[in-house]
């Protein structure tokens, strides 16, 4: 206690300089709930508030603390003086450590579905609220400084689906800004050739055999070991874009294609699945067939992972599921590069042509040849009979009629 007055009496000569400086300045007024400014990311929260209100209203950064707990250093501001309009900053991690530390609320709700995520009945989302309280040093049975206090809180969605829209409350003396944030960015997606997980896959560029099997890890970075990832829906698209291309299902829900394997989804900070590598018909005139991975995900509370996970021995649980949308924007969903396969361009297709061609126009040939030896041979045969009628005939008639002049002597 008396350590942190000797340090605010130490200051009180700064103090007054950054007072001076504040009298002049235009946002030297009373505060307003425009003078705090939160910005939900996904590894910290960071606070800023505008300093020459707070000493307007009698108090300076000394004063300022989160939550009240104004004798720990790492729950008061830092102020910059450098920026125009000056700021008091206040930043901290999104770990359960640090947001308890200074007395911050971590909040899991659950709430019926609603919009993009109608046909869940169960969406999560973690509330991190908290506030910036001024302490009055002459404050003994009555005091004339009106107490300051900021309020603030990050809502993340799970599902990702980002929401910056701002909301304040309005107040003389009281700031509140509530933000939403999203913890997209702490998710990454590689591939891996193998089932440990071990050698990232690198497909070549004549792409890769059909049939390849591929292994795909979505992992969560950066963040408290309160939840695990899920994936709701991974599916392949002829575009690096989620919409608006063909696209073919890995797996929605209990529904996957015959060549997926699901290995762990649900239970720990990484999902892991793997499939064979494929091409899409509409490439079959190509020399490779390239599609882009793409998966909807969402964090999940430990303690309702399983709940949230679909039952896919449960035929009503499945029948359920089948009937959701599974359409996904952009913004909710974790995609990979380019896969390339390689595709039958052709090239045998019209080499087996070009010899059964050859082939057939060597029977054609074939066939003339024997038509036209058959002309010929009919040809031949009819002169020889012909030439084998005019011999035989004349001398048959010749004979006959001298028998007829030997029987008129007689």
């Amino acid at each position: 206690m008396w350590r942190a007055l000797m340090y605010q009496l130490a200051l009180i000569p700064l103090v007054q300089a950054q007072n001076d400086y504040c009298r002049t300045h235009r946002t030297f007024r009373e505060p307003a709930n425009t003078d705090i400014n939160v910005y939900c990311g996904t590894n910290r929260m960071e606070l800023h508030i505008l300093l020459c209100p707070v000493y307007f209203g009698g108090y300076n950064e000394t004063l300022m603390s989160l939550n009240a707990q104004y004798f720990k250093g790492e729950c008061r501001g830092t102020p910059d003086w450098t920026v125009d309009p000056p700021i008091l900053k206040y930043n901290f991690s999104i770990t359960e450590e640090a947001v308890s530390a200074c007395n911050n609320k971590i909040k899991i709700t659950q709430e019926v579905g609603s919009g993009l995520f109608a046909d869940f009945s169960s969406v999560q989302f973690v509330n991190i609220s908290g506030m910036i309280n001024s302490l009055d040093p002459s404050a003994g049975t009555i005091t004339y400084r009106q107490e300051m206090i900021y309020k603030f809180s990050c809502r993340y969605p799970l599902q990702y689906l980002v929401n910056n829209t701002e909301m304040t409350v309005s107040g003389v003396s009281l700031a509140v800004k509530d933000s939403n944030g999203s913890f997209i960015s702490t998710l990454s997606m590689m591939l891996y050739s193998d089932r440990f997980y071990t050698t990232q896959l690198k497909v070549p560029e004549v792409g890769l055999t059909l049939k390849t099997r591929i292994f795909v890890e979505v992992k969560a970075t950066n963040l408290t070991g309160r939840f695990n990832v899920l994936l709701d829906r991974c599916y392949a698209t002829t575009s690096p874009y989620p919409v608006n291309s063909t696209y073919y299902d890995l797996f929605v829900g209990c529904n996957r294609d015959g060549q997926t394997v699901m290995g762990v989804n649900g239970q720990q900070q990484e999902a892991r699945f793997s499939f064979e590598a494929f091409r899409f018909v509409q490439h079959k005139n190509r020399t490779l067939s390239t599609f882009y991975l793409h998966c909807s995900t969402r964090l999940c509370e430990r303690s309702v992972c399983t709940s949230l996970q679909q039952n896919c021995t449960d035929i009503s649980s499945r029948r359920k599921r089948e009937v959701q949308d599974t359409s996904v924007t952009d913004a909710a969903t974790v995609s990979s590069g380019p896969i390339r396969t390689q595709v039958d361009n052709g090239d045998t297709v019209g080499i087996v042509s070009e010899v059964s061609e050859q082939l057939g126009g060597k029977r054609r040939s074939l066939q003339g040849v024997a038509i036209a030896a058959g002309i010929v041979g009919a040809l031949c045969i009819a002169m020889v009979a012909f030439i084998a009628y005019w011999i035989i005939v004349p001398r048959t008639i010749g004979a006959t009629e001298k028998r007829m002049l030997f029987t008129t002597k007689e």
